[in-house]
């Protein structure tokens, strides 16, 4: 009982700490992460995903998201800025313009896993629409939405 206890803890802690790094983090992003969230919007969509991941209602990976976009699948693409070598996900942002799926990076793989529940990074996941964080959702999904799309 303790240990799972522990795990969050620890998951809580990681999130916690982009916080005070935020600029660090920035300094380590790649040339195609935009539009980046803000310090504010990130810290809304890790609450999301956290929420999300507790109903089952997230695609975590590339090859899960990419598969369930094609599918037709509707939600929020969040991508990490951190992700090396591009080459692994560059294709994502394109796939969701031509969709018309709202999308947005975050700045660190590590957090947006943790956000998940998981210890392993994730560069991109998909955020599906459910009752249990209606609230939460749409106030990022109008977000992401707004912020200005790259050239």
């Amino acid at each position: 009982m303790t240990k799972v206890k522990k795990d969050k803890a620890d998951v809580e802690e990681e999130t916690g700490a982009t916080e005070r790094s935020y600029n660090e983090l920035i300094s380590n992003i790649n040339p195609i992460a935009q539009p980046l969230a803000s310090r504010k919007l990130s810290k809304k969509l890790y609450k999301c995903v956290k929420k999300a991941s507790k109903v089952k209602q997230v695609r975590r990976g590339v090859k899960e998201v990419q598969k369930f976009i094609n599918k037709g699948e509707k939600g929020i693409v969040v991508l990490a800025g951190d992700t090396l070598p591009i080459d692994v996900y560059c294709h994502l942002p394109i796939m969701c313009e031509d969709r018309n799926l709202p999308y947005a990076y975050v700045p660190s793989k590590v957090d947006l896993g943790s956000a998940t529940g998981s210890k392993r990074p994730t560069c991109v996941i998909l955020i599906k629409s459910h009752e249990e964080y209606k609230e939460a959702y749409d106030e990022c999904l109008e977000e992401v939405s707004s912020l200005p799309k790259p050239i």
